[in-house]
Order: structure tokens, then C-alpha cells, then sequence
């Protein structure tokens, strides 16, 4: 209804459930949202004849060890896949890292525990991930949508990776804080789904340079493009009925490397 009243040019999709613990303990609801949604969003956006349709991704999405990272895997290739029906709408997608001061991020989680005073909690000494601004990834992104031809895969120069424990003391010493006297960092492991290391392109992806020297075009991997729309409801239907089994499995036939460190076996998540 929105879209057949307001006609807009351009959609951003970026609703998602983001938080990889979370998601593990409630994979129903986040394949409804993360898949579901975003195959209703691009349908939808097609029929309606926008012009372009740009889905926000993750660096999660490669070789992922998280249910969220392989539903915005799925959700990729939902969108490659209507994009490839669509004949008035290009549909791109742009995978980049974490967000600085996003929902959840570390640096608020960081600030609040300094206020208590401590500990940091941080989950493994050698974790490692990307970052960018918020204002940063926005006008990328804004950015990587006019660079598309409809058939590509942008992710964002996120420079080299920041191990989350030099994070924690960089801001223990910018609050005036001594580590180990005044304040303490507190190993506690990984979380269910959370690996040591994001990367930003899957194995077989090629990427070359664009006209912004930040924003990198990756050629997307060939797919049969009904298959995957066939295999894609089974995965939904599966996920209505709650078979945590059996999305686990048309999950990993979907997703290419995808290893679950963890995915609830009788879950009644809804």
C-alpha cells in the first residue's frame, strides 16, 4: 500500500534483527523477519516498479557462522533472484561492517560499564571487527545506489580491523582510568554464533574498483534463480511450522560455508 500510494524511486531495506545471540535463540522469528521480510519488500518493490532497490547487508553474510549471518545470506540471494524477474527495478546489494553508536554496538556497552565502573566485558582477546561512522556508512551507501547497474554486490572500504580489546583500552585511558587498578577487562568467550573474524567477500566473488575509491563492486555468483526462490519458501514453510531442524538444514543448503556453532534443536521461539 505505501509503495502504490507514495511510488518512490528508490528503496532502502534495512530492517533486520541484527543481534547474533539473539538470533540464535530465536531463529523463527528472525527468518520470518530477515527472509520473509525482505522477499515481501523486494516482490513488492518489483511489482511497484521502483527504480532501484538497495538491501543493507553484513559482513556476517560471508561464511557465516551465525543463523543471522546466513539469513542475510538468504536474504542476498531473495533479492538477486527477484531482481533477476524484475524488469523496471535494479536490485543491489551492500555489505559492509559494524556501525559506530548502532543499536547494540559495543562502544555504548563499553561507556556504560566504564560509568558503572567496570568490568569491561569483552568476549575473546583476539576478536577483531570492522567499524565505520554512522554518517560514514549511510552516505556510502547512498553512494553505492547510484553506482549500480542492477546486477552487483557493493561492500564499503572498512579500512583494517580494531581487536575489540584495544578498543576497551583505548577508552579505559580516555576516561582517565588505569586498567587493572581502576577498572578491569573481563574475557567471558564467544557468544553462541560469533566468530573471531568477519571477512567482507565470499569465496568465488571477484571485485573491482568503482569511481569512489571506498566502495568496491563485487560480481555476483551465478544462481539458479528459481531454485532458489522454490528452496527459499520451503525454508520459510519450514520455519512456520518451527522445525529448527529442518531450517538448519535448507539453511546450510542455501548458504554456501555456512557452519552453526549453535542453533536450538526444540526451540519454541516464536
Amino acid at each position: 500500500e505505501v509503495l502504490a500510494q507514495y511510488k518512490p524511486q528508490v528503496v532502502f531495506h534495512a530492517a533486520a534483527y541484527k543481534h547474533v545471540p539473539l538470533v540464535e535463540m530465536n531463529p523463527f522469528q528472525a527468518l520470518a523477519n530477515n527472509v520473509g521480510g525482505s522477499q515481501i519488500v523486494a516482490q513488492a518493490s518489483a511489482r511497484s516498479k521502483v527504480d532501484r532497490f538497495v538491501l543493507i547487508s553484513t559482513d556476517k553474510a560471508v561464511n557465516p557462522t551465525s543463523f543471522m549471518g546466513a539469513t542475510k545470506r538468504i536474504a542476498e540471494r531473495v533479492c538477486q533472484a527477484v531482481g533477476a524477474r524484475a524488469e523496471h527495478t535494479r536490485f543491489t546489494t551492500v555489505r559492509f561492517g559494524n556501525v559506530i553508536g548502532s543499536s547494540g554496538s559495543v562502544i555504548p556497552t563499553f561507556r556504560e560499564q566504564i560509568r558503572r565502573g567496570g568490568p569491561i566485558t569483552v568476549t575473546h582477546e583476539k576478536i577483531e571487527r570492522f567499524f565505520m561512522t554512522i554518517p560514514e556508512a549511510a552516505q556510502l551507501v547512498l553512494q553505492a545506489s547510484t553506482l549500480s547497474d542492477g546486477d552487483e554486490t557493493f561492500i564499503l572500504d572498512m579500512g583494517q580491523p580494531v581487536r575489540i580489546v584495544d578498543l576497551a583500552r583505548q577508552m579505559i585511558r580516555l576516561s582517565g582510568l588505569k586498567e587493572g587498578e581502576d577498572i578491569d577487562i573481563q574475557f567471558t568467550g564467544l557468544r553462541p554464533g560469533e566468530k573471531l573474524y568477519e571477512e567482507l567477500m565470499i569465496d568465488g566473488e571477484n571485485h573491482t574498483r568503482t569511481a569512489h575509491k571506498k566502495i568496491l563492486r563485487v560480481t555476483r555468483k551465478n544462481q539458479d534463480n528459481d531454485a532458489v526462490l522454490t528452496e527459499i519458501d520451503a525454508l520459510l514453510k519450514a520455519g512456520i511450522e518451527r522445525q529448527a531442524s529442518g531450517i538448519r538444514q535448507r539453511a546450510s543448503e542455501l548458504v554456501d560455508n555456512y557452519q552453526p556453532t549453535h542453533l536450538p534443536q526444540n526451540t519454541k521461539s516464536s
